[in-house]
């Protein structure tokens, strides 16, 4: 038997230094050609193809090209215009030089003279497209240069990076649930998080197209949202690859099958479940961004846990400038989840998930967050990404520096609602008054259906209203209960909840039928007939936002009880449509409301004082109604003060230009860092992902269902 040894890896760099060392003289042949030639953006083809002739089809030259050298040129990003420069300008004295130049030039020109005016000119000064499309941005661009040669500043610099024209092709991953624009809302694992990211891409979209228009460039973005196609899809279009975006010119859906080995996974699988399937789907992702782009992307946006976990994929092998959203880490929504990891791990296999969290937020360029919650927390709470800074699970391993919440990598950049679904409820030419009564009659219609249970006996007074995922952590039940146990509440309001399904037949759910049974049990226990309606999941975006204006018009309030938020969409919605809002003090929402001022927060661990607080409310506003109106106003003056979509788009589009930049002229790799979350990654993240169990196929043959159980790593 031969004996196991261990052998030392050669570094990347001794393989570099090798590679440069063996080839010396071919290597410099290669590129004095293109020295001589001027400063260009070269295709790697080209670079191999030039590499052939030097060298001659030789075994030397294959050894060259096949190895890191060859890698190298592949991977190099194919760019296809000359921007700002050309070959003419050669050091730092000749680009000073021409921009003096051009400085001098533009001032004779009027402001509004577009580029093409005098674009030959500037290609004989060594300057080409890329600077503005007139006299006027050109002008300002060549400032804001110079200003940064001379005496460089932060806000200049980041005012600066944010006009070079550096991101055209745009990656967003958000694998799990049922990801669509239409019937998908109240889905399992489908909520918030798909409506952030289409109302992201729009914004995202027409920032794209303003810079490069301003830019002078003719160049079209593209942005592909990339998720999991599912081919029992519900009535939903999740079984469709690919879906044009509306409201976008250039903006799809990208959807990409989990596969096991006995082929493509039919079904929804919960979001807890999907970690055996990641690494697969990155690879199949991967080769179908780039056939639908024809080129690598320039930024990586991951989603979730799921989706920076396969953005950290994509970005470590393709060397992509990649940014994070966690929207929730589960760590801190289900407390001591860390030390008593095992009690949770059938259920929520948080194992993984945990590891997968760690690997993608220290492999992340930079992270983006809606608050400042999320990631350093509170006097009284600990951060959604401070609390990944040290803990054990016993048993596994123990982090003792799992994250910097110092690291510059943190960006706090807060999203907006739609503004053309949700606007003021006070805006009568833009109300949707057709659908008014659909919503009379989802609200107020004595028949107890599928789609609402619970009646209002008095629907002339004002209504509490709820709208979220039925889960536990949302705490949808939670309220049901603070208001059955308050009698003056139940007497000044009514109380409509909005969330997941009525019946538990109709839920593939483990925790969404829990809430279910517990919602009925409510009802009985405390009679809330006459009091209480329960709506189930709305889809329709268009009516929800009319139904927050039509809860306005009876000077009610939004209710926010969530137990943890990392940020709360729902609360910028009814703020933006006017709806007084009281919202959890555990996470986002207590950033965006002004505590009295612009709304409410509420303690959802102390239901009976949350009560109270929205029982006085109502109080007041019987004897002194202008104070619902004050309430209403100061939230719409905070939403458009912080919590825009524009304001969102412009910030994340001059990050993409910072940190790209950063990590292009510093060669910015933290490779010691990454190294080791290598070793992380393959040696614990893939170990613990067998114990995860593959869901099961749902084989569909001749019309009959056959249920085949998948192999699973470790049987539960």
């Amino acid at each position: 038997m031969v004996t196991a040894t261990l052998s030392r890896v050669v570094s990347m760099r001794e393989r570099v230094e090798d590679t440069l060392s063996e080839h010396r003289n071919e290597i410099v042949a290669l590129l004095s050609r293109y020295v001589a030639q001027g400063k260009s953006i070269l295709q790697p083809h080209h670079l191999l193809d030039g590499l052939a002739e030097v060298k001659g089809e030789s075994d030397e030259h294959e050894k060259l090209k096949d190895g890191l050298f060859g890698d190298v040129l592949r991977s190099t990003q194919v760019v296809k215009k000359r921007l700002m420069l050309n070959e003419r300008i050669q050091n730092l004295p000749k680009l000073r030089a021409a921009l003096v130049k051009a400085e001098e030039y533009l001032h004779k020109l009027p402001k509004d003279a577009p580029y093409a005016e005098f674009e030959h000119k500037f290609q004989e000064m060594g300057l080409e497209k890329g600077w503005g499309d007139n006299s006027e941005r050109v002008l300002d661009m060549i400032h804001l240069l110079l200003e940064n040669l001379q005496a460089p500043d932060p806000s200049t610099l980041e005012k600066f990076l944010g006009r070079i024209p550096m991101v055209f092709n745009v990656v967003i991953l958000s694998p799990h649930g049922y990801f669509g624009q239409a019937n998908v809302l109240g889905m399992p694992d489908t909520g918030g998080q798909v409506v952030y990211i289409l109302d992201q891409v729009r914004a995202l979209e027409n920032e794209m197209l303003l810079r490069i228009k301003q830019q002078g460039l003719d160049i079209t973005p593209e942005i592909l949202v990339v998720t999991r196609l599912i081919p029992e899809a519900h009535g939903t279009t999740c079984d469709q690859r690919i879906e044009r975006i509306s409201g976008t010119q250039h903006s799809r859906i990208l959807r990409v099958p989990f596969k096991t080995e006995k082929g493509i996974l039919r079904q929804w699988v919960s979001r807890f479940d999907v970690w055996p399937y990641l690494e697969t789907f990155a690879e199949d992702a991967y080769n179908e961004i780039t056939a639908e782009l024809q080129a690598p992307p320039d930024l990586i946006i991951g989603n979730y846990s799921d989706g920076n976990l396969v953005a950290s994929l994509i970005a470590h092998k393709q060397g992509i400038t990649q940014c994070n959203i966690a929207h929730a880490l589960e760590k801190t929504k289900y407390p001591d989840s860390d030390i008593y990891w095992k009690n949770f791990e059938e259920k929520y296999h948080f194992s993984c998930q945990f590891t997968a969290d760690l690997i993608a937020m220290n492999h992340a360029d930079f992270i983006i967050t809606s608050t400042y919650q999320e990631i350093a927390g509170s006097k009284d709470t600990v951060g959604q990404y401070e609390s990944h800074t040290a803990f054990t699970l016993p048993g596994l391993y123990r982090v003792v520096h799992g994250i910097d919440v110092f690291d510059p990598k943190f960006n706090i950049v807060s999203p907006g609602a739609d503004m053309r679904i949700y606007f003021p409820y006070t805006d009568k030419q833009h109300r949707l008054t057709a659908l008014h009564s659909s919503i009379e009659k989802l609200l107020f219609s004595p028949e107890q259906t599928a789609e609402h249970v619970g009646f209002l006996k008095d629907p002339k007074k004002p209504i509490i209203f709820s709208m979220a995922r039925l889960d536990r952590v949302k705490n949808m039940t939670g309220l049901v209960e603070w208001f059955a146990k308050n009698s003056r509440l139940r007497d000044l309001v009514n109380l409509v909840v909005v969330a997941g399904d009525i019946d538990p037949s109709k839920s593939r759910d483990r925790e969404e039928i829990d809430e279910i049974e517990k919602m009925h049990r409510l009802m009985k226990e405390y009679n809330l007939s006459g009091q209480f309606r329960w709506i189930v999941a709305q889809k329709n975006r268009v009516r929800n936002g009319e139904l927050y204006r039509y809860i306005c018009d009876t000077r009610g309030a939004f209710i926010q009880p969530a137990l943890y938020e990392a940020f709360g969409l729902t609360v910028v919605e009814a703020m933006t449509c006017g709806l007084p809002t009281f919202a959890t003090c555990k996470g986002g929402p207590a950033e965006i409301i002004v505590d009295g001022v612009s709304g409410f927060h509420i303690d959802p661990y102390h239901g009976e004082s949350a009560s109270e607080k929205i029982a006085d409310f109502f109080e007041r506003c019987k004897t002194e109604p202008s104070y619902w109106d004050a309430i209403s106003n100061a939230g719409l003056q905070r939403i458009y003060e912080r919590y825009t979509w524009q304001i969102y788009a412009d910030t994340l589009v001059n990050l993409a230009g910072v940190y790209g930049f950063w990590k292009y002229v510093s060669k910015l790799e933290r490779r010691e860092t990454r190294r080791y979350l290598e070793m992380f990654y393959i040696l614990k993240y893939r170990n613990l992902v067998k114990t995860v169990p593959l869901a099961i196929h749902e084989e569909h043959v001749d019309g009959v269902e056959e249920k085949t159980a998948s192999a699973v790593a470790n049987n539960h």
